[in-house]
């Protein structure tokens, strides 16, 4: 058994460095809990953060919507491989024929989807009580309509004033509408809301008490009996707090399960051993193979399966996936066929939670509790062709967001909306973006190149296109 007290203290120093607010962590082990620890307050007036502390999870929902499709097909209902118009029928992508993109590729973002703006859109037309902001506005004033609704989404998505990235199936980038749309997949194949089978097919065979798919709040603050957090935000060095939670109607099994650390490491457990739950076969075999399983390759660089993301760290493989929102940073995670599933929910926005989860990763496998988990490795030798990838690229997630990269001196230094970086070489076409003044990372880098030159940029998991 791992030691605790320097577990504790190395989450402490971490929730103190990082200036949170309040978290919630917990591991579920074989046998049942094994680790829980709390840190700060839920609400501002210093009410502590418990255990039964409900949070948002964000897009740690998106598996759960990928296992109901998963369940469905184990079930014999319908195949992932199936095409997302026969379940969405005014689905379709510029350029393609409506066949073309399955269940799978939304699930594992290779859909062809760019980065666009509904979800944004969708947050700031309908979340009330949020102070606003220069990004606020300048969404308002580009929003053609509130995007409370699918066929709003779908109509967007089929006029796209964007190029798609490439074929279905080429590339992994990021989407949210993607997982919109796969909200109403469900409801149509299962013959009920996404809502209801989460609860009936996940969280009440889980035991998953306080966890609801809430597009709001209401229906959460009932279920915690009080025990729902309010929301912070860091600006400009002060912390702001309030309960203006993200509503966004469409995306329902994107961004909105609510939960406590407890039920959620209970969920990814049951994923850990393969649909297994206090002896029982909770969830079909087939579908947590479906979503994480031997279908995906287990390797050290990351790999994205269905709404998880998997890779090998010391013989160890690992599948996680983390969430943002206002008010909201998290981060699941399990090892695969070990029986182990953690988390840790945090009530403070834009926030990185993954030292916090290594050190709990690291505690059970025996590693020292500062050891990275990085899977970009600086190398030794530089970049031989930066010709090939210096340029501009830019994203429309929201406000459009521009990458921009110089050859200076030998060096690779570039901006990313007033953000200054270095790229550190680290093989393939994989590079760290690392702020030049702390040396810490912003985020990982990876380049598409066709015909001696870049057309695309993954930053962090959402493809920029060059600007021709």
């Amino acid at each position: 058994m791992y030691d605790t007290k320097a577990l504790d203290a190395y989450l402490n120093h971490w929730a103190e460095k990082k200036n949170l607010a309040g978290v919630s962590a917990c591991i579920m082990g074989p046998n049942g809990p094994e680790y829980t620890w709390n840190y700060g307050m839920r609400r501002a007036d210093g009410t502590p953060v418990d255990s039964q502390t409900m949070f948002g999870i964000a897009s740690m929902s998106k598996s759960m919507t990928a296992l109901c499709l998963c369940i469905l097909e184990a079930d014999g209902v319908l195949s992932i491989d199936d095409p997302v118009s026969k379940y969405v029928p005014g689905f379709s992508l510029p350029g393609q024929p409506a066949e073309a993109v399955t269940l799978r590729h939304l699930m594992m973002h290779t859909s062809g989807l760019p980065p666009m703006e509904p979800l944004e859109w969708s947050i700031v037309m309908n979340s009330p009580g949020r102070d606003e902001s220069d990004w606020s506005r300048k969404l308002r004033e580009t929003a053609p309509n509130k995007m409370e609704t699918i066929g709003e989404i779908l109509d967007y998505i089929a006029n796209c004033p964007h190029r798609m990235l490439a074929a279905p199936g080429e590339v992994m980038s990021y989407s949210n509408e993607g997982y919109a749309i796969l909200s109403y997949a469900v409801d149509a194949a299962a013959g009920m809301p996404l809502e209801q089978m989460m609860q009936e097919r996940i969280f009440a065979p889980l035991g998953m008490t306080r966890s609801i798919l809430d597009n709001g709040y209401e229906a959460a603050l009932a279920l915690s009996g009080g025990n729902l957090t309010s929301l912070f935000e860091m600006n400009d060095g002060e912390r702001t707090c309030d309960d203006a939670w993200s509503i966004l109607p469409p995306f329902r099994g994107c961004a909105m399960v609510k939960s406590t650390a407890p039920d959620m490491a209970a969920y990814y457990r049951m994923i850990a051993n393969y649909g297994m739950h206090e002896g029982v076969q909770a969830i079909p075999r087939r579908a947590v193979e479906l979503l994480c399983g031997s279908a995906h390759p287990a390797q050290e660089i990351n790999v994205m399966c269905c709404g998880l993301n998997k890779r090998v760290k010391a013989g160890h493989i690992f599948c996680e996936h983390s969430g943002g929102l206002h008010g909201v940073s998290t981060k699941g995670g399990l090892i695969l066929g070990e029986g182990y599933g953690f988390s840790v929910l945090c009530n403070q926005g834009d926030e990185d939670m993954d030292e916090l989860m290594w050190g709990m990763y690291n505690a059970v496998v025996g590693l020292p509790l500062e050891e990275s988990h990085m899977w970009f490795i600086p190398q030794e030798s530089p970049f031989s062709a930066p010709e090939m990838i210096t340029g501009s690229y830019t994203s429309h997630e929201g406000v459009p967001s521009v990458f921009t990269l110089r050859e200076e001196g030998g060096a690779l230094l570039g901006e990313r909306d007033g953000n200054a970086f270095t790229l550190t070489y680290c093989g393939g076409l994989r590079f760290m973006a690392v702020n030049p003044e702390t040396g810490s990372m912003r985020y990982r880098v990876e380049f598409f190149i066709r015909d001696g030159h870049a057309w695309g940029v993954r930053c962090g998991t959402r493809v920029f296109e060059r600007i021709r």
